[in-house]
């Protein structure tokens, strides 16, 4: 998997360029300017992109909406701007998924490693995900949990097959509500929290403690399943 990295840090992205070359991954470009990364990524047509939101010459949602306009490649933000804000704008911009700094090395690589697995999902065409004991199926809207039939509305299989087309990033409050309600509803994030928790009560072995359907305070929400989802 080739891999491009953009910061205005040199020691950092040089840092990262050697932890994921360790960890197999190809780093075919770095670079410390939009300029840089946009010539890096135009020419090497890379696999992921882990892209800064401080360059020094360019701001980074800027450049994340510039890549989006040609290519879907995952986009992973590494920032030090720790917003709300800041995280919603990149993420609706384009980004698949944001880690601060400074982070952890064991985050970072998990992060690449789900924001590679979600590129290669879109054009799979799988939709069955495995939460624990429960199965659902998005092609058939059927699930079930502990090999018994659970009963999801409409509203809650399109939640589900919303947040199942960026497996394991983030998805924001406004994209959600956008998809699954419509753009006039994009500010009613109450109706999250209500479909969540009814989810969560009918998927989640721990409701309270939730591993699949997890909130990202502020921003919105996160689906992990399990690696045996085909």
């Amino acid at each position: 998997m080739r891999i491009v990295i953009a910061d205005d840090e040199v020691l950092l992205r040089q840092g990262v360029a050697r932890l994921l070359t360790d960890e197999g991954f190809e780093v075919v470009a770095t670079a410390g300017t939009r300029d840089e990364l946009m010539q890096a990524v135009e020419r090497h047509r890379p696999d992921l992109a882990i892209v800064d939101l401080g360059l020094p010459d360019f701001d980074g949602v800027a450049v994340i909406r510039r890549i989006r306009e040609w290519s879907p490649m995952p986009i992973l933000v590494l920032s030090a701007r720790v917003q709300e804000r800041a995280k919603i704008d990149a993420l609706d911009a384009g980004a698949d998924d944001y880690v601060t700094k400074p982070f952890g090395i064991g985050e970072l690589l998990a992060r690449v490693r789900a924001a590679l697995r979600h590129a290669v999902r879109i054009g799979s065409g799988k939709n069955i995900l495995a939460l624990e004991d429960a199965i659902v199926d998005l092609e058939a809207r059927k699930a079930t949990r502990g090999g018994k039939e659970i009963h999801l509305t409409p509203i809650e299989f399109r939640i589900i097959s919303c947040l199942a087309k960026h497996l394991g990033m983030v998805v924001t409050h406004r994209q959600l509500l956008g998809e699954v309600w419509g753009p006039t509803h994009t500010a009613d994030t109450h109706y999250l929290r209500i479909y969540l928790k009814q989810l969560r009560d009918k998927l989640e072995v721990d409701p309270v403690r939730p591993r699949h359907f997890v909130t990202e305070t502020g921003v919105g929400y996160r689906l992990v399943a399990d690696d045996k989802a085909q």
